[in-house]
């Protein structure tokens, strides 16, 4: 894997966001909202790093909303959304997904006052979500996520740690989509020591040394130790 060197276009609000990505304006409207809740948030309950809320539309919003690219639209579709946190990037996704028709988006974060925070944002964003408020590996969690076509996660855990957390619930056909940082490509290594599966890895849009990795058909190599459901 190669290190993107493209120079990322600088995105400061909703009129940027629209030159790049296609979104509508109810999305935007969306988006303005979630910025208020978060912001009002932030005073009480640490939800991002401070330093990042000023530049919220670029390093939050514009870097979630890149993955719709690799999420085709239609009914009957379920994305779930891994350590949710903040709603990144999943709730950024519901977001753009209320009126395009799917996918269903299941947030899961075992933060009771990051799930409060959760259910507040999407009420003010009058967008439906489901938000599962415990572990990722509890036997409830793990028979709703058996349901799944997608999952994303961001700056969760490395890729060795989110393949073990995933495979329990993973069917076949089901897309696993992840925001990665500059040791995206350690991470594959090591990832492939313990794991085989499929990948493409897409530049990020936002982020210079930053990749989304595309993830599919992932089982443990034999002999290696690991155990799926």
């Amino acid at each position: 894997m190669t290190t993107p060197t493209h120079q990322p276009r600088r995105i400061t609000g909703p009129q940027d966001l629209a030159g790049i990505f296609d979104v509508s304006a109810a999305t935007l409207d969306r988006l303005a909202t979630y910025q208020a809740v978060l912001t009002r948030w932030q005073r009480a309950v640490n939800l991002v790093a401070p330093a990042t809320i000023p530049d919220i539309w670029h390093r939050h919003f514009a870097d979630c909303l890149q993955l719709a690219r690799f999420i085709p639209e239609g009914e009957g579709r379920a994305l779930a959304d891994l350590g949710s946190g903040a709603g990144f990037p999943g709730l950024v996704l519901a977001a753009h997904f209320a009126d395009r028709g799917g996918p269903a988006v299941i947030l899961v974060e075992s933060d009771q006052r990051k799930a409060a925070f959760l259910r507040e944002a999407a009420r003010a964003m009058e967008i439906s979500v489901e938000i599962l408020s415990t572990r990722i590996e509890s036997d409830a969690n793990l028979a709703v996520l058996r349901c799944v076509d997608f999952v994303t996660a961001r700056a969760l855990a490395p890729l060795p740690h989110l393949f073990s957390l995933v495979s329990p619930f993973l069917s076949p056909a089901a897309v696993c989509i992840f925001l990665k940082g500059r040791n995206a490509a350690r991470e594959i290594t090591e990832a492939r020591e313990v794991w085989s599966f499929e990948l493409d890895v897409q530049p990020s849009l936002t982020e210079e040394e930053a990749s989304v990795l595309v993830v599919r058909a992932i089982q443990p190599r034999s002999g290696t130790g690991q155990q799926t459901e």
